[in-house]
């Protein structure tokens, strides 16, 4: 598919008119270095920001399946039952550090911790509490790579569960604007960069695009030093994608083929509930469901196999409370 010309009208708007955005990289581990991409972005336009992650890390750091309750984290701010503020100390069980922690110490500032355990409503009621509570009139659902936006179907589809979840609850958000967003598309190694356009283009037809958020050279540069202390491959695959690189990379330890393009290196925006009544099946099909675990059972009745699954394959016996039966954007499949 070739590449649609950016617009970036709506959502420079949108944005400006702004005071402070919470950002939250909904697919775990290393998403919030691309919510730091979009922050910086929206610093550019005049809008101050709030970045945030889930309680959900790559399994080689957290070998516990599915995302963390607040209650197994240490050294952590409870806003409500299921946002947390982290710090530069802010560990799970066994003492490993999260991806949001890290990048604590390298903004010098604490960031948001959302525990997606939780059902869509739940998440988005709480969301837009700790939206309330850090004075933001803004809330980013970032997504790297673009598989939030999956139809359930494509071959390299691999972990669409946290995804759809943290869109789906944009569903139960009140009194504060949510959209959703695109980075780096392909650059996970999941939907390839022609399927994610696919979709965006559907997003288009439902009149759901709000245009690319236009990426500065000192975005760039500033959320390319974060990788320095937050590790992520998909996000720094965005990055380099966004600098002009092209050509083919492997992440994953090899096992994924990433094709870098320049729509690699756009920031997508849209309104999720025209991505939900258009695109993003998997979200829409969770919107009601009671807790991650539901929300991984009506995938895989579905037939769509989730990085719970995975994480569960890879990891053995499944431990008995450690996610209250939830999912799994950590697991070694999720290199972000």
């Amino acid at each position: 598919m070739s590449r649609a010309q950016p617009n970036t009208g709506g959502v420079r708007d949108l944005i400006a008119d702004a005071d402070r955005a919470l950002v939250i990289g909904i697919g775990g581990g290393g998403d919030v270095v691309g919510a730091l991409a979009f922050a910086e972005s929206a610093r550019a336009l005049g809008t101050a920001s709030v970045l945030g992650g889930l309680t959900w890390e790559r399994r080689v750091v957290d070998p516990i399946p599915g995302p963390r309750r607040l209650d197994e984290i240490s050294g952590a701010q409870r806003l409500n039952d299921v946002v947390a503020l982290a710090g530069p100390d802010t560990s799970g069980p066994g003492g490993f550090r999260f991806s949001e922690a890290a990048m604590a110490s390298f903004l010098g500032q604490p960031v948001a911790l959302v525990d997606p355990n939780h059902g869509p409503r739940a998440i988005g009621a709480a969301v837009a509490d700790a939206a309330g509570r850090l004075a933001c009139d803004l809330i980013v659902m970032l997504d790297v790579g673009g598989d939030v936006l999956a139809h359930g179907n494509e071959p390299g589809l691999a972990s669409p569960l946290a995804d759809a979840v943290m869109l789906a609850a944009t569903r139960w958000i009140e009194g504060v604007r949510a959209i959703g967003c695109v980075f780096g598309a392909g650059c996970d190694g999941e939907l390839t960069p022609a399927e994610v356009l696919e979709r965006f283009g559907e997003i288009r037809a439902a009149g759901g695009l709000l245009g690319d958020l236009p990426l500065s050279p000192e975005a760039i540069e500033r959320a390319l030093a974060s990788t320095g202390e937050v590790v992520t491959e998909a996000s720094a695959l965005a990055l380099r994608c966004a600098q002009g690189e092209t050509g083919a990379a492997y992440i994953r330890g090899g096992t994924r083929r990433v094709e870098m393009t320049t729509d690699g290196g756009r920031m997508v925006c849209f309104d999720p509930a025209a991505a939900m009544r258009s695109t993003a099946a998997l979200a829409a099909a969770v919107i009601d469901a009671g807790d991650l675990a539901g929300a991984h059972e009506i995938l895989a009745d579905a037939g769509v196999r989730t990085e719970l699954q995975l994480e569960r394959e890879a990891g053995g016996a499944y431990i008995a409370g450690g996610a209250a039966g939830a999912g799994d954007s950590s697991s070694s499949f999720n290199a972000r």
